[in-house]
């Protein structure tokens, strides 16, 4: 394995499974998956394709029959419904009604119409059971878990023949489809049974008696609205009659007399009110007129002219006149000068004539003066007979709203007779000549081949069920799974450097204890010794990355103190504190191996069973290391078991006392490196309270085994810890599964291409 940089960007598999909303499917992630999980899918498919044979083994074999029925709207047209009368309401349109004689396909009318006349309450294919094996098996076992049946009524007692006939229609409805036939008039109409015969007879009986039922229901209600319609044209006919015998009297008795189709009064009022706007106009005009000549006599201006000044020939003679006295004027005053008795004399006859013309203004106005009297005499007069009028239709007006009144009664009686007239004899021609809205344009024949069950489908389905069914397990397993699967989980989860992979390496005793001398390792677990045995092997190479970790993260440490840790017993903590510690002492370095573990202590069972002295004498007792060690004759490394004879309650007190710190104080003298194999983080402090004595630890995690939440809980609770924890490796794995966890990119994609570095045994 190859030592990575932690503090390369890192993908967790989590992510692969649920990255964020808006990031692209992970094709690579679900193909991961789908080698995972493609033994269950393919399992489940399986039962799924069991299940689908027993099924098509065992159904019993339907034959499906139609009829094509047609709504024939010409005819319709000549037999309609009667619509609703006098309130404008019109027929559905065709849609709801083609939809709606779908409907009356599946009543209980058409229904009991079919069981009675083919007899089916007695025929014994009808009445035969159409469930096969696996339904019937089924419905027993709902028949039993539903309790409701085991208090039910008896079924042996006689069940009564409506209640018979009732059951007959509604199975045979069940069987029933009918449905339209594109957006066409057409219904198909499709009965199933496990009889052919019996199927072809019961479609050619719905259709008869749906044909029966049309007619039958026209006949009744053309019956009905005939007899409704007598009732109601004699009483319209009587209404009819009073009121407009009602109208006649009312006119004679109040006076209204009309001309045509207005009052007398109202006639006359209309044209006094238009002689009486005449006549304001009239007024209005001879006052402007007078006022006008008025101011031009109060002015005295001699230019104003007004209209009738124009047309009098005595002004326009005066005016004339004035004019040339006013141009001889001018000329004499300029030769002679303006006091010449000629120009005075002119002037005089100037005057004179401007008198005369304002006289002649005078009169004009006394004549316009005598007009305006007139109009204002002649208005006053209409606006009397006006308001005369006005009183006389006012009258009138409050006596006609009671005339309108009974006018609009009278008519709406007569229009109402007249329509339940005209419907009356329609449906007299109804009921003569009826006349169906539907025909039958196709006869069901017997089907040569059944309809059901349909088998490639029924495979397909319950195959597709099945691999439903599957990779919904598949999917629940991948979601459980929270185990430490990659090195990049390693990373997410725990924000620390991933060491390396140790494959699983099965367990084989050799045979004998493997102890040459009392003082000597045994080599009777060849785990123990797997890295001496492999040197060129992936789990040596992992080992190998951890001593680097180790060197790069402590190189001004004379002796590196490294522990051991795990998050539960179990992890393979011990196997791996004992190959690194041989690793390390078979490259040279002066090493020695320390069972911390006072608990449960693996590395002194695995190769130092034999050994009656160890960690508690040196403490305890104050017993010389050496005394109590254990030797490996080939890489020379030191071993310091612990010898447990009975339970130690204090252990994590004796981990953190000064006896233990003087013991690593006097070993670091001895050796390069000194490697404590400690109890796991999950279930004893040991590991918390020697941790301020420890220079860096190793995480041993086991692979698919021990979940990502509980090992960063630890971490995180123990901060101690997890600042000196120099990397993490995964124990355990097993090559074959890790295959399917490879992601492309990743490490362990390309582990193929390392193996030709490998020499696994």
């Amino acid at each position: 394995m190859q030592l990575h940089n932690r503090n390369l960007p890192a993908v967790s598999f989590d992510d692969e499974l649920s990255g964020p909303p808006s990031a692209i499917v992970d094709v690579e992630a679900l193909i991961g998956i789908a080698r995972r999980q493609w033994r269950v899918v393919a399992l489940a498919s399986a039962a799924g394709i069991a299940l689908g044979l027993a099924y098509i083994v065992t159904a019993v074999p339907i034959y499906t029959s139609s009829i094509n029925v047609l709504i024939d709207r010409g005819n319709g047209q000549l037999a309609n419904q009667l619509s609703s009368i006098g309130d404008g309401s019109v027929l559905l349109d065709d849609e709801a009604s083609v939809l709606s004689q779908v409907e009356v396909f599946g009543s209980d009318t058409i229904a009991l119409a079919v069981v009675d006349k083919l007899d089916l309450m007695n025929d014994p294919n009808f009445n035969a059971s159409s469930n096969g094996l696996l339904s019937s098996t089924l419905g027993a076992i709902r028949s039993v878990a539903n309790i409701s049946n085991w208090f039910g009524a008896d079924s042996s007692e006689p069940v009564d023949e409506e209640v018979a006939r009732q059951n007959a229609a509604r199975r045979l409805v069940r069987s029933l489809e009918v449905t339209r036939v594109g957006r066409t008039y057409v219904l198909e109409i499709e009965y199933s049974s496990p009889s052919a015969d019996l199927a072809a007879k019961i479609a050619n009986a719905f259709g008869d008696a749906y044909l029966i039922d049309k007619l039958n229901s026209k006949y009744e209600a053309t019956r009905r609205a005939s007899g409704w319609l007598q009732e109601r044209i004699a009483e319209l006919r009587q209404r009819s009659l009073d009121t407009d015998l009602a109208v006649q009297r009312f006119r004679t008795a109040n006076g209204l007399v009309a001309a045509g189709s207005v009052l007398v009064a109202d006639q006359q009022l209309s044209e006094l009110n238009s002689a009486l706007i005449v006549a304001q106009s009239d007024t209005a005009r001879a006052q402007a007129r007078l006022e006008q000549i008025q101011q031009i006599v109060t002015s005295g201006v001699s230019d104003a002219i007004v209209t009738d000044v124009l047309g009098s020939s005595v002004s326009n003679e005066l005016r004339q006149k004035y004019l040339d006295a006013s141009r001889r004027q001018a000329q004499i005053s300029a030769r002679l000068g303006e006091n010449h008795a000629q120009a005075v004399r002119l002037r005089g006859e100037m005057a004179e004539y401007q008198r005369l013309m304002f006289e002649e203004l005078s009169r004009i106005a006394e004549s316009y003066k005598s007009d305006l009297d007139v109009a204002r005499a002649r208005e006053k007069a209409l606006a009397e007979s006006v308001a005369q009028a006005t009183g006389i239709s006012a009258s009138a007006n409050e006596t006609q709203v009671q005339l309108r009144e009974l006018e609009r009664e009278a008519e709406t009686y007569k229009n109402l007779y007249q329509t339940f007239l005209q419907r009356y004899q329609e449906a007299v021609q109804r009921q003569s000549f009826p006349v169906t809205e539907a025909r039958v344009i196709t006869r069901a024949t017997p089907s040569g081949s059944p309809s059901e069950p349909k088998k490639p489908m029924v495979l397909a389905l319950f195959v597709a069920l099945g691999a439903a069914i599957g990779s919904g397990i598949g999917a629940y397993r991948e979601f459980r799974d929270r185990f430490f699967r990659t090195g990049d989980q390693v990373r997410e989860s725990l924000n620390a450097e991933f060491l390396g992979m140790i494959p699983l390496v099965p367990t084989r005793n050799s045979g004998h204890d493997g102890i040459t001398e009392s003082k000597a390792i045994a080599k009777s677990n060849p785990v123990m010794r797997h890295v001496l045995d492999q040197p060129l092997s992936s789990f040596a190479e992992t080992l190998r990355s951890a001593k680097l970790a180790v060197d790069l993260a402590l190189t001004n440490r004379a002796t590196k103190i490294i522990g051991v840790v795990s998050s539960l017993p179990g992890e393979g903590k011990s196997t791996v504190a004992v190959n690194f510690a041989q690793l390390l002492a078979n490259q040279g370095n002066r090493t020695i191996l320390v069972d911390g573990d006072l608990r449960n202590p693996g590395a002194t069972r695995a190769i130092g069973r034999h050994a009656d002295a160890g960690l508690l004498e040196a403490l305890l007792d104050r017993a010389s290391p050496s005394s109590v060690f254990l030797h490996d004759p080939v890489t020379r490394l030191g071993f310091l078991p612990a010898v447990i004879r009975h339970r130690v309650p204090h252990s994590s007190e004796l981990l953190a006392s000064a006896s233990m710190r003087n013991l690593l104080q006097t070993l670091s003298g001895q050796a390069d490196y000194i490697v404590v194999d400690l109890p796991p983080l999950g279930p004893v402090v040991d590991a918390r309270a020697i941790a301020s004595q420890i220079d860096g630890f190793i995480f041993v995690a086991e692979w698919g085994r021990t979940a990502r939440k509980v090992a960063k809980q630890l971490l995180d609770d123990e901060h101690e810890i997890r600042g000196k924890c120099l990397g993490v490796i995964l124990n355990k794995v097993d090559q074959e599964k890790m295959k399917l966890y490879r992601s492309y990119g990743s490490s362990e994609y390309y582990h193929s291409r390392y193996a030709s570095y490998y020499r696994e045994a």
